[in-house]
């Protein structure tokens, strides 16, 4: 799994974080920051953390 997030359209909501806590997360700066390639086992964080993005900004690739 990958995970796509267009930077372009993320505004640092942070929903994704409570959704998928081990794979978004935001740095020191308030910005998003994740891991691109998370293990299968955390699709179904990832996969609402999509769901929740306010600007559906996150996409996963198989």
């Amino acid at each position: 799994m990958k995970v796509v997030v267009d930077m372009n359209k993320c505004q640092d909501h942070g929903q994704c974080v409570f959704a998928a806590p081990d794979v978004f997360s935001m740095d020191d700066d308030g910005h998003l920051a994740y891991v691109p390639d998370p293990d299968d086992a955390l699709r179904e964080e990832v996969e609402e953390a999509a769901d929740v993005c306010p600007l559906q900004a996150i996409r996963i690739e198989d």
